[in-house]
């Protein structure tokens, strides 16, 4: 008799914070992801992208803005968010042992073994040597570890398979492997998320780029128009926009810093994290977020740790709800 899968819990479960506490969405301060809060402005959407099938100029229009902005020369398929990319992952290639770099994002594990995969959580990269696919979250989700596109290299020639899910890559262009990706990393695939950085997760847009035979796979995979047309204006005029890239870079560890300022006045450690999300050590996770939701904040915790907490960035206009919420958390 095998264990159980972990359960599935993700965080942006308002709902659960609503049945437990109540109120109303909007007195509600949802920190449970790490969504940019101040999204890129959308643009007016052309007609003939609602209307239309997605164009293959279009299309090109898009990948061409995805290479600029991810430095990369290898294919790009735009996927229905990184987490439709995840679910193409296990059918690049017959079942066999994969090797998930833990904890990390439940659903790389969970797409895995619903394929038939045999997955195996391991600690250190170095424990994943042999393995048929091996899956990086990087920077890692929660904790924010992080490896080099070096040590990454590394691994890649010690499974037959690597997945690098650069997910919170955006603000720290030089951990990227995708500027790397080429015929000496023709086995890796390297999986963007659109929504978390540009604040737009509704859009539901990610990417998955490769090279070689991996590439024209996830596109049969795939299948025709993955994504929507105003997805794809949106995306292509948000990822070319440079300035708001930037300004945004800024902002967000501007941001991070003030959280973290607030968590040490209340006595506890950063675990890690990125730009876009922090998690730090409670005494009491779970006591933790129940105070912080006494005054309509909503957090994460993790069924695997009693002390892990993390938080996503609050809006300009809400800091001091958050404020208020942690001068009630002692040690």
């Amino acid at each position: 008799m095998t264990d159980a899968p972990p359960p599935r819990d993700h965080g942006g479960n308002l709902e659960a914070a609503l049945a437990r506490f109540g109120g109303t969405a909007p007195a509600w301060l949802d920190l449970s992801t790490g969504i940019n809060p101040a999204p890129f402005p959308v643009p007016a959407i052309s007609p003939e992208a609602w209307a239309a099938l997605p164009r293959k100029r279009a299309m090109d229009g898009l990948i061409a803005a995805a290479r600029q902005a991810y430095a990369t020369s290898a294919r790009i398929l735009p996927t229905h968010g990184a987490q439709g990319a995840i679910q193409l992952v296990p059918w690049l290639r017959p079942p066999g042992r994969a090797a998930v770099l833990s904890p990390t994002y439940n659903e790389h594990a969970a797409a895995l073994r619903s394929a038939g995969w045999q997955v195996t959580p391991v600690t250190t990269a170095q424990a994943a040597e042999g393995a048929d696919l091996a899956v990086v979250v990087n920077p890692n989700n929660p904790d924010g570890g992080r490896l080099s596109p070096e040590r990454l290299e590394q691994v890649a020639d010690t499974v037959g398979l690597l997945i690098v899910d650069e997910s919170f890559a955006d603000p720290e262009p030089a951990l990227s492997v995708a500027p790397r990706l080429g015929a000496a990393l023709a086995n890796v695939v390297v999986l963007r998320s659109f929504g978390k950085f540009y604040g737009l997760a509704g859009l539901r847009l990610g990417f998955a780029l490769a090279q070689g035979p991996l590439a024209t796979r996830l596109a049969e995979l795939a299948g025709p128009w993955p994504i929507s047309g105003p997805a794809i204006e949106i995306a292509s005029a948000a990822l070319t926009d440079t300035g708001w890239q930037q300004a945004t870079c800024r902002r967000l560890a501007q941001d991070a810093a003030r959280l973290d300022r607030l968590a040490a006045a209340s006595g506890w450690p950063l675990v890690g994290g990125t730009p876009l999300f922090r998690t730090y050590a409670a005494p009491d996770a779970q006591a933790a977020q129940d105070r912080l939701a006494a005054h309509h904040v909503w957090s994460r915790v993790f069924p695997y740790s009693q002390r892990w907490i993390r938080l996503g960035l609050p809006p300009a206009d809400r800091w001091r709800q958050l404020e208020r919420a942690f001068a009630t958390v002692t040690a």
